[in-house]
């Protein structure tokens, strides 16, 4: 009788145990909807806090090919740190858009906690098609100025990313002058790009 109490205990705990892991391993459409309005909202207020810092950004973004926001929290506790994020690439000349994850790993001293936000500028098909398949390789350092490629001009306050691709990096005390994302992965999120 105890056997049987005990079997039964057992099989309703492991019964609960799978739910839990289906319902983690696949989120409603309710949440991903909601996941997707967060998102939505934090691209609107990282292109707002650029604009109020770079005006001229507004006309760069509205006329590139495609465009990325990330907001990420970044941690560094010794040597170790790191970094995730969330955010969405527009594609400015199809109307696409592509949910996306941010991960990176840094080494060196330091401690503490940074959120900050990153813009990214893609200029061309070939590097939208990198940027949201995961395969764009990151410049490993940065120039203060970037050409916009097109007529040899500079996008103010951006740093050259990849082939094709400028990245702007806001704190939540302004502009980085140098946005600092080798070692960064980025990747569109199965998930909420699910249709």
């Amino acid at each position: 009788m105890m056997m049987k109490k005990l079997f039964t205990l057992l099989t309703a705990a492991l019964l609960a145990c799978l739910l839990t892991a289906v319902s983690f391993a696949a989120p409603s459409p309710e949440k991903i909807d909601k996941q997707r309005a967060e998102i939505d909202t934090l691209s609107v207020q990282a292109l707002n806090n650029l604009y109020a810092k770079i005006p001229s950004s507004k006309n760069v973004i509205k006329n590139c090919y495609a465009y990325a926001t990330l907001s990420n929290t970044g941690m560094k506790l010794g040597l170790l740190g790191d970094a995730h994020g969330r955010g969405l690439a527009v594609n400015n000349a199809t109307g696409e858009k592509v949910y996306m994850r941010m991960k990176e790993m840094g080494v060196g001293i330091g401690l503490g906690i940074k959120e900050y936000d990153l813009i990214f500028v893609i200029g061309t098909e070939k590097a939208w098609k990198s940027f949201i398949s995961g395969d764009i390789k990151f410049a490993s350092s940065a120039d203060a100025s970037a050409s916009d490629g097109k007529v040899g001009g500079a996008i103010d306050g951006a740093t050259i990313a990849g082939n094709g691709i400028w990245v702007y990096q806001m704190t939540k005390k302004g502009l980085a002058l140098e946005a600092s994302i080798k070692g960064t992965k980025i990747y569109a999120d199965k998930k909420l790009n699910k249709r």
